[in-house]
């Protein structure tokens, strides 16, 4: 069995957070709330690692508002399609019928510039 150093070794933003071990008083407190911020966030990357291949890739060299715009790209976009698949069930309802543009050609002649 290998263990994991998460003693400052690691860039800051990796995947390696420390907690308490066996807290007590206010520093318990702390920890029950890392440990739920962590399960929300790995829940949410669950989500998206699997539709958005991008999320999923390392990320170590990346500005921090560029992983901003990407991460909230992705969430909207995820957020869309279940809009849009939640309704997939829907009965399909009558439509009205849109009518028919007229267009009007135009043609003009277009001088050759190669007999010039």
């Amino acid at each position: 069995m290998g263990y994991y150093l998460a003693d400052g070794i690691y860039p800051k933003r990796s995947k390696f957070v420390q907690t308490i071990h066996d807290p007590r008083g206010p520093k318990k407190k702390i920890a029950m709330k890392q440990e739920a911020c962590r399960k929300d966030v790995e829940r949410a990357f669950g989500v998206l690692q699997p539709r958005f291949a991008i999320v999923a890739g390392p990320t170590r060299f990346w500005h921090k508002h560029i992983l901003h715009n990407l991460m909230t790209t992705c969430i909207i976009i995820h957020n869309m399609i279940i809009t849009d698949e939640r309704d997939v069930t829907a009965s399909i309802e009558d439509h009205m019928e849109a009518p028919t543009p007229e267009v009007e050609m135009v043609l003009m002649k277009i001088p050759d510039f190669n007999n010039s």
